[in-house]
């Protein structure tokens, strides 16, 4: 299962909260991918998962342009 979160139009860090308040949403294994428009959200949740253990997969681009972080939930 792949969870989306649209954290458009919200500024860090408001994105890695959006991100920290769903992570239990997802499975031990499944993916959350955040879409976020601000350019300070792919360096701050890189770094959340490296604190909190959970693995950055990818960057990729969202269907209209926005940059789209997809995290894997490891615990």
């Amino acid at each position: 299962m792949t969870l989306t979160l649209d954290a458009r139009g919200r500024r860090c860090p408001l994105p890695i909260l959006d991100l920290a308040r769903h992570i239990g949403d997802a499975a031990v294994g499944d993916t959350i991918t955040v879409e976020a428009d601000d350019p300070a959200a792919g360096p701050d949740i890189q770094a959340w998962c490296r604190m909190r253990g959970h693995d950055f997969v990818a960057t990729s681009t969202a269907v209209d342009g926005v940059a789209a972080y997809a995290v894997r939930r490891l615990h």
